[in-house]
C-alpha cells in the first residue's frame, strides 16, 4: 500500500514536471522547421507518456511480481527521467524568476502608462537557461543509461602502504581485497568470471573479502558458486558478512516467529556457503598470518556501524582478544564508519582496515587528482585510501551492484595492495 502511495505520488510530479520541461521544449525548438518540431515535441510526449503508463500500470499489478532484472532497469529509467526533469526544471525555475522580475520591475517603471517594449513585446523565456537546463537534465539521464553498460567494468586499483612496524619476511606481501560481491544482482555469468580471472591473475598471497556476498537470501549464490570457488590464495581467502548477509532488507531487523526461524536458517546458510567456497570467515575472531617464522594478526568483525539506520552485530573487543601481541594487525570490518566510530579512539595499533559497504555510490566523478560522489555527505570515508596518524583505512568501491543495475564514474574494483 505504502508503495502505491508512493508510485502515485512520483506519478503527479511527473505530470506537472512534463508541461513545465515541454515550454521549454518548445521554446528551443521554435525556430526550427515544423516537420522537426513535430518530430521533437511528438517524441518528447511519446516518451513522457510511456513512462506515465508503465507507472500506472507498476501501482496496478504490484511491482513486488516484475522480475527482478525488468524491475531495476524500469525503476531506473522511470527515476532517471524524473530526475532528469527535476534537475532541468531548476534552471527553468530560476529564468522563470527573473522573467517575473524583470516583468515586476518593468511595472514599476512605467507607471505613467506609457508602457514599456517588455508590455509590448512579452518576456521571452531564455534560449540559454532553456538548453542550459535540457543539457544537464538530458546529459544525467544519459549517463545513467550509459552506466548499464560499466557495471562489469572491473578496475584494478594497486597501492603500496609502507608501515615501520611490519615484519620483515611481510614485506613486498600482495593483498587482493575483493568486497561487496551482491551475487543476487548479476545476470552476466560470463562477465562476472572474467572479473575472477583479473583477481587470479594478480596472484597475490592472501586474498581478503570485506562482506555482503548477497543481496538478502543465500539462493542467490548458486548459480555462482562455481565461479567464486576459482578464487585460491597461497596463505588462504579470508571473509567476513556485511550488511546484506544478514536478510535484514528481505526479512525485517527484528522479525517473530516463522520468520525469524527462517531469516536465523538463512544466515546460518549464508555462513555455510563461505567455507563451501574455501573461505574462511572471520566471526568476531583473528588468525595468524605466519611467514619466515614470524606473523601478523588478521581480524575480522561482523557487521558493525557508526549510523544510525545499520545494524551492529560484530564485537571488535572480541574479535581483538588474543591478538595483542602481534606487531602488525589487519582489521576487516564492512563499513568504513566503523574506522572513526571505534576502532581509531580504541584500538590506535590495529594498522590496516579494509571495508567497503557504500560502493561509491556507482554514481560520481573520479579522474586523477579528484574524486566526488553525492555519497560523501553521507559516508566521510567512501572510497580509496585514509590515514590517521600511523593508521590506514581502505575502501573498496565494490565489485558488484545493487539497487541501480550500472556504474557512472565509480567503476567496480579490484584491490591490489602490496605491503612494503
Amino acid at each position: 500500500m505504502r508503495n502505491s502511495v508512493f508510485i502515485w505520488a512520483i506519478l503527479g510530479l511527473m505530470l506537472v514536471l512534463d508541461f513545465y520541461v515541454f515550454q521549454a521544449v518548445k521554446t528551443v525548438t521554435q525556430n526550427s522547421s515544423h516537420k522537426l518540431k513535430m518530430l521533437v515535441h511528438y517524441g518528447y510526449w511519446g516518451i513522457s507518456v510511456a513512462a506515465v503508463l508503465v507507472l500506472v500500470l507498476i501501482a496496478l499489478t504490484g511491482f513486488e511480481n516484475w522480475p527482478h532484472a525488468i524491475r531495476n532497469y524500469v525503476l531506473v529509467i522511470i527515476l532517471g527521467l524524473f530526475f532528469a526533469k527535476l534537475l532541468a526544471a531548476v534552471f527553468f525555475l530560476v529564468d522563470d524568476i527573473r522573467r517575473l522580475a524583470q516583468w515586476g520591475g518593468s511595472k514599476l517603471l512605467f507607471k505613467d502608462g506609457a508602457g514599456s517594449s517588455l508590455d509590448r513585446e512579452g518576456i521571452t523565456r531564455s534560449v540559454f537557461m532553456s538548453w542550459l537546463g535540457l543539457g544537464l537534465g538530458g546529459g544525467l539521464f544519459s549517463s545513467l543509461v550509459y552506466g548499464f553498460t560499466n557495471k562489469y567494468n572491473y578496475q584494478v586499483h594497486r597501492l603500496q602502504l609502507a608501515f615501520s612496524n611490519l615484519p620483515a619476511p611481510f614485506k613486498g606481501l600482495k593483498i587482493v581485497q575483493v568486497s561487496d560481491i551482491h551475487s543476487g544482482s548479476f545476470t552476466n555469468k560470463h562477465a562476472v568470471n572474467k572479473g575472477v580471472d583479473m583477481i587470479l591473475k594478480e596472484k597475490a598471497d592472501v586474498i581478503l573479502f570485506t562482506g555482503d556476498l548477497v543481496n538478502d537470501l543465500a539462493a542467490e549464490v548458486k548459480n555462482y558458486m562455481d565461479v567464486f570457488n576459482r578464487l585460491k590464495a597461497p596463505m588462504g581467502v579470508y571473509s567476513t558478512l556485511g550488511n546484506h548477509d544478514y536478510g535484514d532488507y528481505y526479512y525485517g531487523a527484528h522479525p517473530t516467529g516463522e520468520r525469524a526461524e527462517e531469516k536465523a536458517k538463512n544466515l546460518q546458510r549464508v555462513k555455510e556457503i563461505h567455507g563451501e567456497l574455501g573461505w574462511k570467515l572471520l566471526l568476531d575472531e583473528n588468525i595468524k598470518l605466519e611467514k619466515g617464522g614470524q606473523h601478523i594478526a588478521l581480524i575480522g568483525v561482523q557487521n558493525i556501524s557508526g549510523r544510525r539506520g545499520f545494524q551492529t552485530y560484530g564485537n571488535l573487543a572480541k574479535a581483538y582478544a588474543g591478538a595483542e601481541s602481534a606487531p602488525f594487525k589487519i582489521l576487516m570490518s564492512h563499513d568504513p564508519s566503523h574506522w572513526d566510530f571505534e576502532v581509531v579512539p580504541k584500538y590506535p595499533d590495529i594498522d590496516l582496515s579494509l571495508a567497503g559497504h557504500t560502493h561509491g555510490m556507482q554514481f560520481g566523478v573520479e579522474v586523477p587528482g579528484f574524486k566526488w560522489s553525492p555519497v560523501e555527505y553521507i559516508y566521510k570515508e567512501w572510497a580509496g585510501l585514509y590515514e590517521q596518524g600511523k593508521q590506514k583505512l581502505y575502501v573498496n568501491r565494490g565489485y558488484g551492484f545493487i539497487g541501480y543495475p550500472g556504474r557512472v564514474g565509480i567503476l567496480p574494483e579490484i584491490t591490489v595492495i602490496e605491503l612494503v
